[in-house]
C-alpha cells in the first residue's frame, strides 16, 4: 500500500519556504542592506589618503612640534601634529576632497600646501626657501609661490634704491619717480599673476586656496580691485567656499564701517583671526598695492 505524507502538516515550518518562492517581506530588507553596503563602498572609494614627508635644515625647528591646520568653522583648526626629529617630520591622514592646508609652528605659519590624495614632499631650508611637490595641485601651487616670491624679492630690492641714490648723490626726485614707476609695474604683474591663477583654478581647490594665501596677509579684510574683479566672474562653487564666503562678508562689513553705513561690529573674527597668524619666511603676501597688499 502506498502511503502519501502531507509534508505541510507534518512540517509546517516548510510552508512558503520554496527556494523560488521567497516570502515578500525580506526583499525590502535585503534591498536596504544592499543599498547601505553600496553607499559605504561609494563613500570609502571617494576617500583618499595623503602622506606628507618633510625635511628641514633649520636647526631651530629640530625638536619642535609642528601642526597641520585647515580653515574650518571660521577658524584655523589642528588636524594633525608631529615632532621634528633630526630634520624630518611626517603627517598623514584621509581626505574626501582636496583643500588648502598649512604647516604651523605654534602660531607661526611656515608654509601652505594642498591636502589631496597622494605622496607630498616638502622642504624648508635655512635660507627661507620652500619646496613643495608630489601631487598635481601641489606642483601647481609651488609654481605659483615661486613666481610670487620672485616679484616680492623685486619689490624688496626697490627699497634699497633710495639709499643708493643718496650715497651716489643722485637726483632724489628722479630716483623716487623711477622707484614708484617700477613698483607700480611689479604690482601690476602680481595682480595679473594672482587673478590669472585663481581664474584658471576657480572650480578646483587651488583657486580658493590661492585666494586664502594672498588675503590672509592683509591687515584686515578688504575688497581690493582684484578681488572685486574675481568675484564678478566667480562661480557659485568658488563663492560658497567657507573661507571666501566669510572673507567677502567681513570685507563688505569693514567697507560699510568706513563709509558710515554700519556702526555695530559684525562677527569678523574668523578671517581676522586667521590673518593675525603671520606667514612664515618666503610665504606669499606682503607688498604695497593690489594683490600684493
Amino acid at each position: 500500500m502506498e502511503i502519501v505524507l502531507n509534508t505541510v502538516k507534518i512540517f509546517p515550518a516548510l510552508r512558503n519556504r520554496c527556494y523560488f518562492c521567497m516570502p515578500k517581506t525580506p526583499i525590502p530588507v535585503m534591498i536596504r542592506l544592499i543599498y547601505a553596503f553600496l553607499t559605504v563602498v561609494a563613500f570609502t572609494s571617494c576617500m583618499g589618503s595623503y602622506n606628507i614627508e618633510g625635511t628641514t635644515d633649520v636647526s631651530r625647528l629640530d625638536g619642535r612640534m609642528l601642526y597641520l591646520k585647515v580653515f574650518a568653522n571660521s577658524e584655523m583648526q589642528n588636524i594633525d601634529s608631529c615632532d621634528v626629529v633630526h630634520g624630518k617630520f611626517h603627517f598623514s591622514g584621509s581626505v574626501d576632497s582636496a583643500r588648502l592646508g598649512n604647516v604651523f609652528m605654534d602660531d607661526v605659519r611656515l608654509m601652505p600646501l594642498m591636502l589631496e590624495a597622494g605622496n607630498i614632499t616638502i622642504k624648508i631650508d635655512q635660507t627661507g626657501q620652500l619646496q613643495l611637490s608630489g601631487t598635481p595641485l601641489n606642483d601647481s601651487l609651488y609654481q605659483f609661490m615661486h613666481r610670487y616670491d620672485t616679484f616680492q624679492q623685486q619689490l624688496a630690492e626697490l627699497e634699497h634704491k633710495p639709499y643708493q641714490g643718496i650715497m651716489n648723490g643722485s637726483d632724489m626726485q628722479q630716483v623716487m619717480k623711477e622707484v614708484n614707476e617700477e613698483a607700480l609695474r611689479i604690482n601690476a604683474q602680481i595682480d595679473q599673476l594672482v587673478t590669472g591663477f585663481i581664474t584658471e583654478n576657480i572650480d578646483n581647490a587651488l583657486g580658493p586656496g590661492i585666494f586664502q594665501i594672498v588675503t590672509s596677509g592683509y591687515q584686515y579684510p578688504e575688497m581690493k580691485p582684484w578681488i572685486v574683479s574675481i568675484m564678478a566672474k566667480a562661480t557659485n562653487n568658488f563663492k560658497n567656499n567657507d573661507y571666501v564666503k566669510l572673507y567677502v562678508s567681513e570685507a563688505q562689513h569693514f567697507q560699510n564701517l568706513q563709509n558710515g553705513l554700519e556702526t555695530m561690529p559684525n562677527q569678523a573674527q574668523g578671517v581676522a583671526k586667521e590673518q593675525a597668524q603671520q606667514p612664515g619666511p618666503q610665504e606669499t603676501p606682503a607688498a604695497s598695492t593690489g594683490a600684493a597688499q
